[in-house]
């Protein structure tokens, strides 16, 4: 039987500093940024993204997993309430999508993190993003935009919740 933070190769461990050259990584990707939309004012800027990181790290209300694929730091996931209500967060490297690794760290992080309602907001055209709310149980509330830095444009944007 797998561990309660692990399934097949996908483990969730806490997330450490020595993760964030990796995430950091990650976010330089001009393709997965324009996926995720929503992303930082400038993803090159690294004392921004340091800045942003140790406000999380620092942040003890915000639970935050690496989520490791084969021993590899895939991503992250996260919960934050900065804008008052439970929201997810998680983003993966362009590397490892396509193999089911989000959809099946985000069941982890659920079992986890069991705080409810847990909104989620997504690009309109992130469809991989949205079969993996779908994929555990997210259900559509709402629509809007939201100004999207890596396109530099308001970008429909659609509203997840998990009750």
């Amino acid at each position: 039987m797998a561990e309660p933070d692990m399934i097949g190769s996908i483990r969730l461990r806490e997330t450490v500093s020595e993760d964030l050259p990796i995430f950091y990584q990650q976010q330089l990707d001009p393709h997965a940024n324009h996926m995720a939309a929503f992303t930082a004012k400038d993803p090159t800027d690294r004392q921004a993204f340091d800045a942003h990181w140790a406000k999380v790290m620092a942040d003890k209300t915000i639970i935050i997993r690496t989520i490791l694929y084969e021993r590899q730091v895939a991503g992250s996931v996260l919960c934050h309430s900065w804008g008052g209500e439970p929201e997810l967060s998680y983003w993966l490297g362009s590397e490892f999508w396509g193999k089911g690794i989000a959809t099946r760290a985000l069941s982890l992080f659920l079992k986890a993190v069991t705080v409810r309602p847990l909104t989620a907001r997504v690009a309109k055209d992130n469809i991989a993003s949205i079969r993996v709310l779908e994929k555990n149980g997210f259900e559509l509330t709402g629509e809007g935009t939201w100004f999207s830095n890596a396109r530099g444009m308001d970008v429909p944007e659609l509203v997840w919740v998990k009750h």
